[in-house]
Protein backbone atom coordinates (compact mmCIF):
# COMPACT_ATOMS: atom_id res chain seq x y z
CA UNK A 1 0.00 0.00 0.00
CA UNK A 2 0.98 3.38 -0.16
CA UNK A 3 2.67 5.42 2.99
CA UNK A 4 1.56 8.48 3.29
CA UNK A 5 4.02 11.21 4.87
CA UNK A 6 3.84 10.51 8.72
CA UNK A 7 2.22 13.40 10.36
CA UNK A 8 3.92 15.41 13.18
CA UNK A 9 3.99 14.47 16.93
CA UNK A 10 1.54 16.60 19.11
CA UNK A 11 3.30 19.23 21.08
CA UNK A 12 3.15 18.12 24.78
CA UNK A 13 5.48 20.24 26.02
CA UNK A 14 3.33 21.27 29.15
CA UNK A 15 2.48 17.79 29.60
CA UNK A 16 6.01 16.68 29.72
CA UNK A 17 6.89 19.60 31.90
CA UNK A 18 4.49 18.21 34.14
CA UNK A 19 5.43 15.18 34.11
CA UNK A 20 9.28 16.20 34.52
CA UNK A 21 7.98 17.89 37.90
CA UNK A 22 6.31 15.36 39.43
CA UNK A 23 9.91 12.49 39.03
CA UNK A 24 10.93 15.63 41.19
CA UNK A 25 8.63 15.21 43.45
CA UNK A 26 7.04 11.76 43.73
CA UNK A 27 8.76 8.93 43.61
CA UNK A 28 8.13 6.83 40.50
CA UNK A 29 6.04 9.96 39.10
CA UNK A 30 2.98 8.79 39.26
CA UNK A 31 0.79 6.81 41.75
CA UNK A 32 0.62 3.67 39.50
CA UNK A 33 2.60 2.11 37.65
CA UNK A 34 0.94 1.32 35.10
CA UNK A 35 0.44 4.59 33.79
CA UNK A 36 4.17 6.00 33.75
CA UNK A 37 4.77 8.05 30.47
CA UNK A 38 8.42 5.37 30.03
CA UNK A 39 5.95 2.12 29.70
CA UNK A 40 4.29 4.17 26.23
CA UNK A 41 6.29 6.58 24.89
CA UNK A 42 9.44 8.27 26.95
CA UNK A 43 9.91 12.31 26.19
CA UNK A 44 6.51 12.23 24.22
CA UNK A 45 3.49 10.60 26.08
CA UNK A 46 0.61 12.92 26.77
CA UNK A 47 0.94 12.29 30.77
CA UNK A 48 -1.75 14.12 32.04
CA UNK A 49 -5.52 14.94 31.08
CA UNK A 50 -7.59 18.01 31.33
CA UNK A 51 -10.88 16.13 30.24
CA UNK A 52 -12.81 12.93 28.78
CA UNK A 53 -16.05 11.80 26.91
CA UNK A 54 -16.69 8.18 25.86
CA UNK A 55 -13.17 7.21 23.91
CA UNK A 56 -11.89 10.82 23.68
CA UNK A 57 -9.43 12.69 26.08
CA UNK A 58 -7.71 15.83 25.99
CA UNK A 59 -4.68 16.35 27.21
CA UNK A 60 -3.10 19.83 28.70
CA UNK A 61 -1.59 20.80 25.56
CA UNK A 62 -5.32 20.70 24.71
CA UNK A 63 -4.54 17.72 21.61
CA UNK A 64 -7.01 15.36 21.46
CA UNK A 65 -6.88 11.82 21.50
CA UNK A 66 -9.04 8.42 20.68
CA UNK A 67 -8.10 6.49 23.37
CA UNK A 68 -7.47 2.63 21.96
CA UNK A 69 -5.04 1.53 24.76
CA UNK A 70 -6.48 0.24 28.02
CA UNK A 71 -9.43 2.79 28.71
CA UNK A 72 -8.30 4.27 32.34
CA UNK A 73 -6.62 0.81 33.23
CA UNK A 74 -9.26 -1.12 32.65
CA UNK A 75 -11.53 0.72 35.37
CA UNK A 76 -14.33 2.68 32.71
CA UNK A 77 -15.90 -0.52 30.88
CA UNK A 78 -18.90 1.73 30.04
CA UNK A 79 -16.88 4.63 28.34
CA UNK A 80 -15.28 7.71 29.98
CA UNK A 81 -17.95 10.17 32.24
CA UNK A 82 -21.00 8.06 30.99
CA UNK A 83 -23.66 9.86 31.55
CA UNK A 84 -25.76 7.28 33.85
CA UNK A 85 -23.19 6.56 36.11
CA UNK A 86 -21.99 10.57 36.43
CA UNK A 87 -25.36 11.90 37.23
CA UNK A 88 -25.52 8.66 40.28
CA UNK A 89 -22.14 9.97 41.44
CA UNK A 90 -23.19 13.46 41.83
CA UNK A 91 -26.71 12.64 43.72
CA UNK A 92 -25.16 10.73 45.86
CA UNK A 93 -22.53 13.81 45.93
CA UNK A 94 -25.51 16.32 46.72
CA UNK A 95 -26.85 14.31 48.93
CA UNK A 96 -23.66 14.53 51.00
CA UNK A 97 -20.73 11.87 50.26
CA UNK A 98 -19.90 10.91 53.84
CA UNK A 99 -21.70 10.73 57.28
CA UNK A 100 -21.79 9.18 61.12
CA UNK A 101 -24.72 7.16 59.39
CA UNK A 102 -23.63 4.48 56.60
CA UNK A 103 -25.37 4.18 53.04
CA UNK A 104 -28.20 2.67 52.04
CA UNK A 105 -27.11 1.92 48.78
CA UNK A 106 -24.00 -0.35 49.91
CA UNK A 107 -27.52 -3.25 51.28
CA UNK A 108 -28.61 -2.40 47.51
CA UNK A 109 -25.32 -3.62 45.90
CA UNK A 110 -24.44 -6.83 47.95
CA UNK A 111 -27.79 -7.99 47.01
CA UNK A 112 -27.28 -7.10 43.27
CA UNK A 113 -23.86 -8.40 43.47
CA UNK A 114 -25.28 -11.72 45.28
CA UNK A 115 -28.27 -12.09 42.39
CA UNK A 116 -25.72 -12.13 40.04
CA UNK A 117 -23.61 -14.51 41.86
CA UNK A 118 -26.14 -16.95 43.26
CA UNK A 119 -23.78 -19.08 45.31
CA UNK A 120 -22.55 -15.97 46.97
CA UNK A 121 -24.29 -14.91 50.39
CA UNK A 122 -22.31 -12.31 51.87
CA UNK A 123 -20.18 -8.89 50.89
CA UNK A 124 -17.81 -6.90 52.16
CA UNK A 125 -16.43 -3.45 50.37
CA UNK A 126 -12.85 -1.68 49.81
CA UNK A 127 -12.34 1.06 47.19
CA UNK A 128 -9.16 -0.95 45.70
CA UNK A 129 -8.28 -3.86 44.09
CA UNK A 130 -4.90 -4.59 46.16
CA UNK A 131 -6.58 -3.50 49.56
CA UNK A 132 -9.79 -5.81 48.82
CA UNK A 133 -7.38 -8.71 48.03
CA UNK A 134 -5.80 -8.12 51.23
CA UNK A 135 -9.32 -8.49 53.26
CA UNK A 136 -10.22 -11.47 50.97
CA UNK A 137 -6.61 -13.56 52.02
CA UNK A 138 -7.00 -11.99 56.00
CA UNK A 139 -10.67 -13.49 56.18
CA UNK A 140 -9.43 -16.65 54.23
CA UNK A 141 -6.35 -17.23 57.17
CA UNK A 142 -8.73 -16.47 59.55
CA UNK A 143 -11.50 -19.13 58.28
CA UNK A 144 -8.80 -21.50 58.19
CA UNK A 145 -6.82 -20.69 60.89
CA UNK A 146 -3.56 -21.33 58.62
CA UNK A 147 -1.26 -18.93 57.31
CA UNK A 148 0.29 -20.61 53.43
CA UNK A 149 -0.93 -18.83 50.78
CA UNK A 150 -0.86 -20.79 47.07
CA UNK A 151 -1.56 -18.20 44.38
CA UNK A 152 -0.63 -17.95 40.38
CA UNK A 153 -1.42 -14.76 38.67
CA UNK A 154 -1.09 -10.50 39.73
CA UNK A 155 -3.17 -9.72 42.72
CA UNK A 156 -1.38 -6.27 43.72
CA UNK A 157 1.10 -4.87 46.07
CA UNK A 158 -0.01 -5.57 49.93
CA UNK A 159 3.17 -7.96 51.70
CA UNK A 160 1.07 -10.80 51.63
CA UNK A 161 1.12 -11.34 48.05
CA UNK A 162 4.99 -9.81 47.48
CA UNK A 163 5.85 -12.13 49.89
CA UNK A 164 6.48 -14.23 46.99
CA UNK A 165 9.74 -12.81 45.01
CA UNK A 166 11.27 -13.37 48.87
CA UNK A 167 13.78 -15.60 47.81
CA UNK A 168 16.06 -17.79 50.09
CA UNK A 169 19.53 -16.71 51.48
CA UNK A 170 17.82 -12.59 50.56
CA UNK A 171 17.99 -13.86 46.61
CA UNK A 172 14.72 -12.29 44.23
CA UNK A 173 13.27 -15.28 43.06
CA UNK A 174 13.07 -13.45 39.64
CA UNK A 175 11.70 -15.49 37.57
CA UNK A 176 8.32 -15.18 39.45
CA UNK A 177 7.34 -11.36 39.27
CA UNK A 178 10.61 -9.64 37.34
CA UNK A 179 10.31 -5.66 38.20
CA UNK A 180 8.64 -6.19 41.36
CA UNK A 181 11.11 -6.05 43.97
CA UNK A 182 9.89 -7.28 47.46
CA UNK A 183 12.01 -4.63 49.70
CA UNK A 184 10.28 -3.37 52.79
CA UNK A 185 8.18 -6.66 53.29
CA UNK A 186 9.19 -8.56 56.34
CA UNK A 187 11.65 -11.28 55.73
CA UNK A 188 9.78 -13.39 57.66
CA UNK A 189 6.94 -13.58 55.36
CA UNK A 190 9.51 -16.05 52.94
CA UNK A 191 7.42 -18.89 52.65
CA UNK A 192 3.94 -18.10 53.09
CA UNK A 193 3.03 -17.85 49.65
CA UNK A 194 3.40 -21.12 47.29
CA UNK A 195 3.30 -20.02 43.36
CA UNK A 196 1.78 -22.38 40.47
CA UNK A 197 1.80 -21.75 37.11
CA UNK A 198 -1.72 -20.76 35.47
CA UNK A 199 -2.69 -24.03 33.21
CA UNK A 200 -0.24 -26.04 35.26
CA UNK A 201 -2.35 -28.14 37.73
CA UNK A 202 0.27 -30.62 38.30
CA UNK A 203 2.01 -27.77 40.00
CA UNK A 204 -0.79 -27.17 42.35
CA UNK A 205 -1.21 -30.51 42.91
CA UNK A 206 2.04 -31.00 43.99
CA UNK A 207 1.90 -28.01 46.35
CA UNK A 208 -1.65 -29.49 48.06
CA UNK A 209 -0.04 -32.86 48.21
CA UNK A 210 3.08 -31.07 50.16
CA UNK A 211 1.61 -28.27 52.23
CA UNK A 212 -2.29 -29.09 51.61
CA UNK A 213 -2.51 -29.26 55.45
CA UNK A 214 -1.19 -25.55 55.75
CA UNK A 215 -2.96 -23.80 53.15
CA UNK A 216 -5.58 -21.00 54.08
CA UNK A 217 -6.41 -20.17 50.55
CA UNK A 218 -6.01 -20.88 46.66
CA UNK A 219 -5.88 -17.52 45.53
CA UNK A 220 -5.63 -17.04 41.21
CA UNK A 221 -7.27 -14.85 38.64
CA UNK A 222 -9.82 -17.66 36.73
CA UNK A 223 -8.72 -16.41 33.53
CA UNK A 224 -5.07 -15.34 31.70
CA UNK A 225 -3.95 -14.59 28.80
CA UNK A 226 -6.01 -17.46 26.96
CA UNK A 227 -8.25 -18.79 29.56
CA UNK A 228 -8.24 -22.10 31.24
CA UNK A 229 -7.29 -25.48 29.06
CA UNK A 230 -10.46 -27.90 29.95
CA UNK A 231 -10.38 -29.20 32.99
CA UNK A 232 -8.08 -26.75 34.89
CA UNK A 233 -10.57 -24.36 36.69
CA UNK A 234 -12.44 -27.99 37.81
CA UNK A 235 -9.10 -29.76 39.05
CA UNK A 236 -8.08 -26.05 41.26
CA UNK A 237 -11.67 -26.36 42.61
CA UNK A 238 -11.22 -30.00 43.74
CA UNK A 239 -7.49 -29.21 45.35
CA UNK A 240 -9.06 -26.79 47.14
CA UNK A 241 -11.75 -28.67 48.96
CA UNK A 242 -9.19 -31.52 49.13
CA UNK A 243 -6.74 -29.39 51.27
CA UNK A 244 -9.89 -27.85 52.85
CA UNK A 245 -8.58 -24.41 51.64
CA UNK A 246 -10.73 -21.33 50.48
CA UNK A 247 -10.30 -20.78 46.62
CA UNK A 248 -10.20 -17.04 46.03
CA UNK A 249 -10.80 -16.24 42.18
CA UNK A 250 -9.62 -12.33 41.96
CA UNK A 251 -11.67 -10.69 38.96
CA UNK A 252 -10.85 -7.31 39.43
CA UNK A 253 -9.25 -6.86 35.75
CA UNK A 254 -11.56 -9.56 34.34
CA UNK A 255 -14.87 -9.12 36.01
CA UNK A 256 -17.29 -7.65 34.41
CA UNK A 257 -16.03 -8.32 30.63
CA UNK A 258 -18.09 -10.96 28.94
CA UNK A 259 -21.35 -10.74 30.71
CA UNK A 260 -22.42 -8.98 33.76
CA UNK A 261 -20.59 -11.31 35.88
CA UNK A 262 -17.46 -12.91 36.97
CA UNK A 263 -15.66 -14.64 34.39
CA UNK A 264 -15.69 -17.69 36.57
CA UNK A 265 -20.04 -17.92 35.86
CA UNK A 266 -19.02 -17.62 32.02
CA UNK A 267 -16.09 -21.13 32.66
CA UNK A 268 -19.19 -22.56 34.93
CA UNK A 269 -16.97 -22.94 38.59
CA UNK A 270 -17.74 -21.35 41.39
CA UNK A 271 -15.11 -20.39 43.98
CA UNK A 272 -15.65 -19.66 47.87
CA UNK A 273 -14.72 -16.06 47.42
CA UNK A 274 -14.99 -13.69 44.54
CA UNK A 275 -12.80 -10.01 44.42
CA UNK A 276 -14.08 -7.32 42.21
CA UNK A 277 -12.77 -3.68 41.58
CA UNK A 278 -11.85 -2.01 38.32
CA UNK A 279 -14.98 -2.63 35.63
CA UNK A 280 -17.50 -2.76 38.69
CA UNK A 281 -18.01 1.14 38.93
CA UNK A 282 -16.94 2.32 35.78
CA UNK A 283 -13.60 4.75 36.99
CA UNK A 284 -14.82 5.54 40.41
CA UNK A 285 -13.05 4.00 43.29
CA UNK A 286 -15.20 0.94 44.72
CA UNK A 287 -14.47 -2.55 45.20
CA UNK A 288 -16.26 -5.92 46.64
CA UNK A 289 -15.41 -9.46 48.27
CA UNK A 290 -18.43 -11.87 47.88
CA UNK A 291 -18.26 -15.22 49.50
CA UNK A 292 -20.03 -18.03 51.20
CA UNK A 293 -22.04 -16.86 54.43
CA UNK A 294 -20.07 -19.17 56.90
CA UNK A 295 -16.70 -17.79 55.26
CA UNK A 296 -17.32 -14.19 55.16
CA UNK A 297 -18.76 -14.59 58.75
CA UNK A 298 -14.78 -14.65 59.79
CA UNK A 299 -14.46 -11.24 59.14
CA UNK A 300 -16.28 -10.75 62.12
CA UNK A 301 -13.47 -12.59 64.21
CA UNK A 302 -10.77 -10.55 62.79
CA UNK A 303 -10.43 -6.51 62.97
CA UNK A 304 -10.72 -4.99 58.89
CA UNK A 305 -12.31 -1.76 59.12
CA UNK A 306 -11.68 1.62 57.40
CA UNK A 307 -13.50 4.92 57.50
CA UNK A 308 -13.87 5.94 53.28
CA UNK A 309 -15.09 2.21 52.86
CA UNK A 310 -18.34 3.71 53.76
CA UNK A 311 -18.66 6.63 51.56
CA UNK A 312 -21.23 7.18 49.36
CA UNK A 313 -20.34 7.68 45.86
CA UNK A 314 -18.55 4.03 44.98
CA UNK A 315 -21.41 2.15 45.80
CA UNK A 316 -23.66 4.58 43.79
CA UNK A 317 -21.34 4.08 41.09
CA UNK A 318 -21.10 0.61 41.14
CA UNK A 319 -25.07 0.26 41.41
CA UNK A 320 -25.71 2.34 38.02
CA UNK A 321 -22.77 0.80 36.41
CA UNK A 322 -24.09 -3.08 36.82
CA UNK A 323 -27.86 -1.91 36.03
CA UNK A 324 -27.06 -0.27 32.99
CA UNK A 325 -24.09 -2.83 31.93
CA UNK A 326 -26.83 -5.73 32.21
CA UNK A 327 -29.97 -3.51 30.72
CA UNK A 328 -27.58 -3.07 27.48
CA UNK A 329 -25.96 -6.40 27.50
CA UNK A 330 -22.62 -4.78 27.92
CA UNK A 331 -20.59 -8.53 28.03
CA UNK A 332 -21.91 -8.89 23.88
CA UNK A 333 -20.30 -5.69 23.20
CA UNK A 334 -17.53 -6.00 24.23
CA UNK A 335 -16.40 -9.36 23.37
CA UNK A 336 -17.88 -8.41 19.39
CA UNK A 337 -15.80 -4.90 19.45
CA UNK A 338 -12.46 -7.16 21.10
CA UNK A 339 -12.75 -9.37 18.21
CA UNK A 340 -13.41 -6.84 15.83
CA UNK A 341 -10.06 -5.60 16.99
CA UNK A 342 -8.12 -8.69 17.10
CA UNK A 343 -9.57 -9.73 13.77
CA UNK A 344 -7.95 -5.91 12.52
CA UNK A 345 -4.55 -6.97 13.67
CA UNK A 346 -4.12 -10.25 12.27
CA UNK A 347 -5.24 -8.75 9.19
CA UNK A 348 -3.07 -5.58 9.39
CA UNK A 349 0.01 -7.66 10.37
CA UNK A 350 -0.54 -9.81 6.99
CA UNK A 351 -0.88 -7.70 5.08
CA UNK A 352 2.25 -5.76 6.04
CA UNK A 353 4.30 -9.14 6.15
CA UNK A 354 4.60 -8.58 9.71
CA UNK A 355 4.65 -11.57 12.61
CA UNK A 356 2.75 -11.02 15.95
CA UNK A 357 0.97 -12.76 18.19
CA UNK A 358 -2.60 -11.93 19.55
CA UNK A 359 -3.08 -13.10 23.30
CA UNK A 360 -6.63 -12.36 25.39
CA UNK A 361 -9.91 -12.62 25.77
CA UNK A 362 -11.80 -10.32 23.09
CA UNK A 363 -12.48 -7.48 25.57
CA UNK A 364 -9.08 -7.66 27.12
CA UNK A 365 -6.60 -8.25 24.62
CA UNK A 366 -2.67 -7.72 23.67
CA UNK A 367 -0.29 -8.28 20.32
CA UNK A 368 3.04 -9.04 20.74
CA UNK A 369 5.64 -8.88 17.71
CA UNK A 370 7.73 -11.71 16.60
CA UNK A 371 10.92 -9.64 15.60
CA UNK A 372 13.76 -9.02 17.11
CA UNK A 373 14.20 -5.69 18.91
CA UNK A 374 9.97 -5.88 19.90
CA UNK A 375 10.43 -3.30 22.37
CA UNK A 376 11.45 -0.52 19.52
CA UNK A 377 8.95 -1.80 17.75
CA UNK A 378 6.31 -1.26 20.50
CA UNK A 379 7.53 2.18 20.61
CA UNK A 380 7.80 3.02 16.75
CA UNK A 381 3.82 1.91 16.50
CA UNK A 382 3.15 3.94 19.96
CA UNK A 383 4.89 6.68 18.01
CA UNK A 384 3.02 6.68 14.67
CA UNK A 385 -0.09 6.17 16.30
CA UNK A 386 0.02 9.18 19.04
CA UNK A 387 0.92 11.64 15.73
CA UNK A 388 -2.30 9.77 14.20
CA UNK A 389 -4.39 11.55 17.13
CA UNK A 390 -4.59 7.75 18.89
CA UNK A 391 -3.30 6.40 22.37
CA UNK A 392 -2.40 2.94 21.38
CA UNK A 393 -0.67 0.42 22.88
CA UNK A 394 0.07 -3.38 22.53
CA UNK A 395 -3.10 -3.98 24.27
CA UNK A 396 -6.65 -2.78 23.92
CA UNK A 397 -8.90 -3.30 26.89
CA UNK A 398 -12.51 -2.49 25.17
CA UNK A 399 -15.03 -0.12 26.64
CA UNK A 400 -19.24 0.39 24.79
CA UNK A 401 -17.71 3.87 24.03
CA UNK A 402 -15.76 1.89 21.53
CA UNK A 403 -17.83 2.82 17.96
CA UNK A 404 -17.64 1.78 14.58
CA UNK A 405 -16.47 4.62 13.49
CA UNK A 406 -13.72 5.06 15.76
CA UNK A 407 -12.75 1.64 15.82
CA UNK A 408 -12.56 1.51 11.71
CA UNK A 409 -10.21 4.64 12.05
CA UNK A 410 -7.94 2.66 14.56
CA UNK A 411 -7.78 -0.41 12.13
CA UNK A 412 -6.92 1.52 9.44
CA UNK A 413 -3.94 4.06 11.00
CA UNK A 414 -2.98 0.53 12.78
CA UNK A 415 -3.04 -1.02 9.01
CA UNK A 416 -0.62 1.73 7.82
CA UNK A 417 1.67 1.89 10.61
CA UNK A 418 2.26 -1.54 10.49
CA UNK A 419 3.41 -0.82 6.92
CA UNK A 420 5.50 1.77 8.26
CA UNK A 421 7.19 -0.43 10.38
CA UNK A 422 7.98 -3.01 8.09
CA UNK A 423 9.63 -0.30 5.82
CA UNK A 424 11.87 0.42 9.07
CA UNK A 425 12.78 -2.87 9.56
CA UNK A 426 13.50 -3.45 5.72
CA UNK A 427 15.67 0.33 5.52
CA UNK A 428 17.92 0.12 8.58
CA UNK A 429 15.57 -0.82 11.56
CA UNK A 430 12.91 0.96 13.43
CA UNK A 431 15.23 2.92 16.19
CA UNK A 432 16.57 4.98 13.69
CA UNK A 433 12.77 6.24 13.15
CA UNK A 434 12.62 6.50 16.78
CA UNK A 435 12.28 10.79 18.00
CA UNK A 436 13.23 9.84 21.97
CA UNK A 437 14.23 6.72 23.82
CA UNK A 438 12.61 3.06 23.78
CA UNK A 439 10.20 2.59 25.97
CA UNK A 440 10.83 0.65 29.23
CA UNK A 441 9.08 -3.13 29.42
CA UNK A 442 6.06 -3.65 31.99
CA UNK A 443 6.87 -5.71 34.92
CA UNK A 444 6.08 -9.35 33.97
CA UNK A 445 2.57 -10.92 35.78
CA UNK A 446 3.02 -14.54 37.37
CA UNK A 447 1.58 -16.37 34.77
Amino acid sequence: MAITPAPKLPDVSKGQALYRKARRLVPGATQLFGKRAELYLPEHWPAYYSKAKGCRIWDIDNNEYLDFTMCGIGTSVLGYADPDVEQAVIAAIQSCNMTTLNCPEEIELAELLCELHPWAEKVRYARTGGEIMAVAVRIARAATGRDKIALCGYHGWHDWYLAVNLGSADVLSGHLLPGLEPRGVPGCLRGTVLAFGYNKLEELEKIVQERGSELAAIVMEPMRNDGPAPGFLEGVRTLAKKAGAVLIFDEITSGWRMGTCGMHRIYGVDPDMATFAKAMSNGFPMSAVIGRGEIMDYAQRTFISSSYWTEKSGPAAALATLKKHRRINAGKFLTTRGETVQKGWRQAAESAGLNIKVSGIPPLTSFSFLHDDPLALQTYFIQEMLSRGFLASDRFYASCAHGDAETRLYLNAVTEVFALITNAMKSGGVRQKLKGPVKLAAFTRLS
